[in-house]
């Protein structure tokens, strides 16, 4: 819509309205969106089904085993009492296989035994029940002395007979250091998802001018809206197109996650809950995609073909890597002047609060910090776009100096 002659031009608002809605109907029906949304998709993929194979790989593989080399009563008695005894101690206990049953005074060399290749032996049993001999590494023998001096116990008739009844009571709560150590891992899996998602997402604004300043739609843009609303509009609209991603990847993560059955019992409960924690992670996306994004909006905008963008994507993809680091790093000195430091710095401010929110309760520094971001993505915006006008839109020659007229340009010609 066209505001009437009398109005003058749009507002920045509602100017930069017009381009979020025009760049992200554009991005969404353009053919190139579908790629966008599959290609974050192989890795994962990729991902899941090599885990699975492994994990079909590491269980068909050869376990290490404990030989028995015993007369053959000792033998039958050690391998009755491991399977009696394995519904107690379950995974403990190493998997017995009978190597050799001795005759009444023939000797046996368990060293030069496990020199063999047969059975995978990671240790053997020798002697009897009553007087066992484990000979395998130190570290191996070490960690089933216990277990199998059990089931020695259990082959001579010594173990109990019966077996109290263990009721299990599940609960969420634990230790001070224990809470701790576990928000930490919260906070940190919070930080590293919003690193690769602003990671992933923010390097696309850089070639966001690019095919607009070749064919001089940014001049027609210039001439009829402030520049400012302009960068605010192709803003926006790059981060509803992030959000639709982010939706349609969340919702396939979801999916494979029902699938295999798995949760988030092993991250801690972050300080504020999970549902405030939610929703400040994708407040604090939306502002440190803004705030990357207007610096590459900026930087990219300078750039006047492709090959000039991939050369600054290296450069831009450092620099996350070091705000990243930096946000971790204070992480781990909660109250510190580096945390301190890393909430004021605009960059770094977006993880380092969402770091904070898994570790500490009080929500009025959220406040104080959104608004501080905030902030700077309209000053970071307002001078990308002064840069922008300053040295790209520039009109008429460059360089020379205007001639002198009058009194001083005809004594200048005498």
């Amino acid at each position: 819509m066209t505001p009437h002659p009398a109005q003058g031009r749009l507002s920045t608002f509602a100017a930069a309205l017009v381009i979020a809605r025009r760049d992200f109907t554009a991005i969404l029906f353009s053919r190139s969106f579908i790629f966008f949304l599959i290609g974050p998709l192989f890795p994962v993929i990729v991902g899941v089904l090599a885990g699975g194979i492994g994990q079909q790989v590491h269980e068909s593989a050869a376990q290490p085993v404990l030989g028995v080399a015993m007369r053959a009563a000792d033998a039958d008695a050690m391998i009755a009492a491991r399977k009696a005894l394995d519904p107690r101690i379950g995974a403990n206990l190493p998997e017995f296989v009978v190597i050799r049953r001795l005759a009444p005074g023939e000797p046996f060399d368990p060293a030069e035994a496990l020199k063999g290749t047969g059975a995978n032996l990671a240790a053997i049993a020798s002697g009897s029940p009553a007087a066992l001999v484990l000979t395998g590494p130190k570290e191996r023998i070490e960690w089933w002395q216990g277990p199998v001096s059990v089931v020695a116990a259990e082959a001579l008739g010594r173990g109990p007979k019966t077996y109290p009844t263990v009721s299990l009571a599940s609960t969420k709560t634990t230790t001070t250091a224990d809470k701790t150590d576990t928000r930490m891992r919260t906070a940190q899996a919070g930080q590293t998802l919003l690193f690769l998602l602003t990671m992933l997402l923010a390097g696309m604004v850089l070639s966001n001018l690019v095919e607009e300043k070749g064919n001089k739609i940014i001049e027609i843009l210039a001439a009829a809206i402030p520049m400012d609303a302009v960068f605010f509009g192709k803003l926006f609209a790059m981060l509803g197109v992030s959000l639709v991603g982010i939706a349609v990847w969340g919702a396939t993560g979801g999916l494979i996650v029902l699938a295999g059955g798995q949760s988030l019992e092993s991250l801690a409960d972050p300080a504020v809950g999970w549902p405030l924690f939610l929703a400040l992670g994708a407040i604090y996306f939306a502002l440190a995609y803004l705030l990357i994004g207007s610096v590459f909006l900026a930087i990219g905008s300078m750039a006047t073909t492709v090959r000039e963008v991939q050369t600054l994507s290296m450069p831009a993809t450092m620099l996350q890597l070091f705000v990243f680091f930096f946000a971790t790093y204070a992480m781990t000195r909660p109250g510190s002047p580096v945390e301190l430091a890393a909430v004021l710095v605009p960059f770094s401010s977006p993880f380092a609060m969402l770091a904070r929110a898994a570790q500490d309760s009080a929500v009025w520094p959220h406040l104080a910090a959104i608004g501080w971001q905030v902030l700077w993505v309209v000053l970071l915006v307002r001078a990308g776009s002064r840069l922008f006008r300053k040295r790209v839109m520039k009109s008429g020659p460059q360089g020379t100096k205007p001639k002198r007229r009058g009194l001083f340009a005809r004594k200048a010609r005498a």
